[in-house]
């Protein structure tokens, strides 16, 4: 019994130690796969050990070595499952963090749009920049991975900033640093060195204007509906949104720009989009854009990719009002939670909903949690879009 035993548990060792031809898996962010394969080897070790053992218990040959082994290896097994729980548990458990860059500190305002999204991995991802960052250097930024944009209206592109915070009124921000001819958001992925996600014919219009600015033509990601592209750990796939996507002459320059504003006119950019946010976690998110209702928020956005989160314009005029807003959630996204976006209206006073908005209307209609985007104010949500912390 010992030397079957010795001899076997030397071969579980000597052939899988994570030597040479496992370090490959472990380099590649696998670090559970030798585990893996110790558990599984021992298992079979240990049902064979046990075989034997029993039959020596049988016959009276049982040995105080025998025993001994079968405690050991007992207790390596529970280690090692202990081990493998311990290494699992943070990464499936992390949450998603969202974090709201607003115009003034703690409050729903006017003009907000501007989210950044955190994966557990560390990625960070800024959605629509807008007016409310406070350019490339404003600190609530910190590291930032990738930009997605919705569209390349002035209010998501960002004509202007200001250069502190909670100036003008929540209801009428005001915004002393001018961006035009480039944007608050290109800015933003040069000195970031980040990825810029766009579809329609935004990718050919900011593949000149990055380089330009002193970024990298590769730093323009071409993502068009139906397409997916990977940032870190987050997946991220364009989808359709019904609204309008022309640039102002103001981004413009030379004859072409005077023609375009003396006569009204705006340069189309191909059709506007929002996106889906699949992240590390298993979280999914459904970022609308400036949108009115469509089908496929259900076809797509809740049958396709099933969001538990949705970030959802609500504004109306321009996008859905509070009433249409809620039957998006209701009927056609279904998701766990939604956070409500470009309300157009100062929505907040102290971080409390104000009764009497668009805000607050959206908010009674809809069947799942509604949380506001108060500034600066991190939330936290876990796979299935339930809010764990800051909501």
């Amino acid at each position: 019994m010992r030397s079957f035993a010795h001899r076997e548990c030397q071969g579980v060792f000597r052939t899988y130690t994570p030597d040479a031809a496992i370090r490959p898996e472990l380099d590649k962010k696998k670090p559970l796969s030798w585990i893996n394969r110790y558990t599984r080897l021992l298992v079979s070790w240990l049902h064979h050990v046990s075989l034997n053992h029993q039959k020596a218990a049988v016959i009276g040959r049982q040995s105080s070595s025998g025993r001994k082994i079968m405690t050991r290896a007992a207790l390596l097994l529970a280690g090692l499952g202990g081990l493998m729980t311990l290494t699992v548990q943070p990464a499936f458990s992390a949450d998603v963090k969202v974090t709201p860059l607003g115009s003034h500190d703690g409050e729903f305002c006017a003009l907000d749009r501007a989210l950044i999204f955190e994966d557990p991995d560390g990625t960070r991802i800024l959605y629509d920049a807008g007016r409310t960052v406070r350019g490339p250097d404003d600190p609530r930024l910190g590291k930032i991975d990738g930009v997605l944009l919705s569209h390349v209206h002035v209010d998501h592109l960002g004509d202007v900033h200001a250069s502190k915070a909670n100036a003008g009124t929540c209801a009428k921000p005001e915004f002393d640093v001018k961006d035009t001819p480039s944007s608050n958001t290109e800015k933003i992925v040069v000195a970031k060195k980040a990825k810029f996600f766009v579809g329609g014919e935004m990718n050919s219009w900011f593949g000149k204007r990055i380089p330009a600015a002193g970024g990298d033509k590769s730093q323009v990601v071409t993502l068009r509906f139906g397409a997916m592209n990977k940032l870190g750990g987050v997946s991220i796939w364009s989808v359709p949104a019904a609204h309008s996507n022309g640039v102002s002459p103001a981004f413009l320059g030379g004859d072409l720009a005077k023609e375009m504003q003396a006569n009204g006119l705006t340069a189309y950019m191909g059709p506007p989009g929002g996106y889906v946010l699949r992240f590390s976690s298993g979280l999914t998110v459904y970022l609308s854009g400036d949108t009115g209702v469509i089908a496929d928020q259900e076809l797509v956005v809740q049958r396709q990719f099933h969001a538990k989160l949705a970030v959802l314009n609500i504004g109306d005029v321009f996008t859905t009002g509070p009433t249409e807003a809620a039957y998006v959630i209701n009927e056609l996204v279904k998701p766990n939670a939604v956070i409500a976006s470009h309300a157009n209206e100062a929505a907040t006073k102290d971080g409390k909903l104000l009764p009497n908005t668009r805000t607050a209307t959206f908010k009674s209609a809809t069947h799942v949690p509604v949380y506001l985007p108060l500034s600066g104010k991190t939330m936290s949500f876990n796979a299935d879009g339930k809010c764990t912390g800051g909501c």
